[in-house]
C-alpha cells in the first residue's frame, strides 16, 4: 500500500480529485495555476485546461465533460476539444473564492467558499445550486473543505478545517436543506482535516493537512481505524477509483523542500 507518484508539475496546491467511474477518468485541479486536469489511467495521458482565475473543484457532467468552479464563476469544460465556456456565477462576495464541492444524488452542486486572497474567520458559506437557483445551506464557515454524503443520502458530512472536526448534517434530498446534528469526529493530532471521501462500507477517508497521511474513520463512533502515510506533509484530498483504490492530492509546505510535494499519488488498497 505504498503511495506511487503519478504526476508532479511543481504545483503549489493540487486539490479536488474526482473519478468518473463510467468513463474511467480522473479529474483534479491546481488551484493557483488555474488548471483543471484530466488523467487517463489506461493510457497515462494527462490533459489540462487553463481558466482565468483560481479553480477549486470539478463536478462530473459525463462524456469527457466537467463543470469547474473558479473565482470568476463556473465553467463547462470539454476535454475532447479542450474548450471551456462560462456557465454561471453565484451571488458571492468579491473577497471569497470557491473551495471543495460535491454533487448530491439529485444533481445539485454543493460548494463552499473561503476568504481570498486572505483567509478570514467565518467569511465563507456552503451553497446549493440547482437549475439557476442557489441558496446557503451552511453559514459562517472559515475554510470550507471536505464534503461527503452517506450511502442513503440522508446525511451530509462536512469539514470546516479550523474546527478540526467533522460535522454531521441531516440532509433532505428532496429540498436540499440541511439541519446540523452533531460533530462526529475530532482531530487531536498534528494533522487538520481537509478533503474527504467515503468508501463502500460507509467509512470516511480524510486527507490530513500537516499530518502527512490519509486517515480512515468510522463516523458512527468517531474512531480512527487506519492511516496511510504520504511522503509530504500537506495532504489535501482523496477519492476512490473504480477498483476501490485511492487517488490523493498534496500541496507544498514551507517546512520542507521535497520534489514530491504538490503531486498526485495513487495508493493500491486492493
Amino acid at each position: 500500500m505504498a503511495p506511487t507518484l503519478l504526476f508532479h508539475s511543481n504545483a503549489e496546491l493540487l486539490e479536488g480529485p474526482i473519478f468518473d467511474i463510467e468513463n474511467k477518468l480522473l479529474y483534479f485541479v491546481s488551484i493557483f495555476d488555474c488548471l483543471v486536469y484530466c488523467y487517463n489511467p489506461t493510457t497515462k495521458e494527462i490533459l489540462s485546461v487553463k481558466l482565468e482565475s483560481p479553480v477549486s473543484c470539478v463536478f462530473i457532467l459525463g462524456d469527457n465533460k466537467v463543470m469547474a468552479s473558479s473565482k470568476n464563476g463556473f465553467y463547462e469544460i470539454n476535454f475532447k476539444t479542450l474548450e471551456n465556456k462560462f456557465a454561471f456565477q453565484l451571488d458571492v462576495e468579491d473577497t471569497v473564492r470557491y473551495n471543495d464541492g460535491i454533487k448530491d444524488a439529485k444533481g445539485r452542486f454543493i460548494i463552499g467558499t473561503m476568504g481570498y486572497p486572505k483567509v478570514m474567520e467565518k467569511a465563507g458559506n456552503v451553497f446549493s445550486y440547482d437549475n439557476g437557483h442557489h441558496k446557503k445551506i451552511i453559514e459562517n464557515t472559515t475554510i470550507s473543505n471536505g464534503l461527503a454524503f452517506s450511502k442513503n443520502d440522508d446525511v451530509l458530512y462536512f469539514i470546516d478545517t479550523p474546527t478540526n472536526k467533522v460535522a454531521k448534517y441531516l440532509y433532505d434530498i428532496n429540498t436540499g436543506d440541511v439541519i446540523f446534528d452533531s460533530y462526529v469526529i475530532e482531530f487531536l493530532g498534528e494533522g487538520s482535516p481537509d478533503g474527504m471521501c467515503m468508501d463502500f462500507e460507509g467509512m470516511l477517508w480524510i486527507a490530513e493537512w500537516g499530518g502527512a497521511c490519509v486517515s480512515r474513520w468510522n463516523p458512527a463512533n468517531g474512531k480512527k481505524l487506519n492511516e496511510l502515510k504520504l511522503p509530504c506533509t500537506n495532504v489535501t484530498s482523496c477519492c476512490f477509483d473504480d477498483k476501490a483504490n485511492l487517488y490523493v492530492t498534496t500541496a507544498k509546505s514551507e517546512a520542507e523542500n521535497k520534489n514530491y510535494s504538490g503531486g498526485l499519488f495513487y495508493i493500491e488498497l486492493n
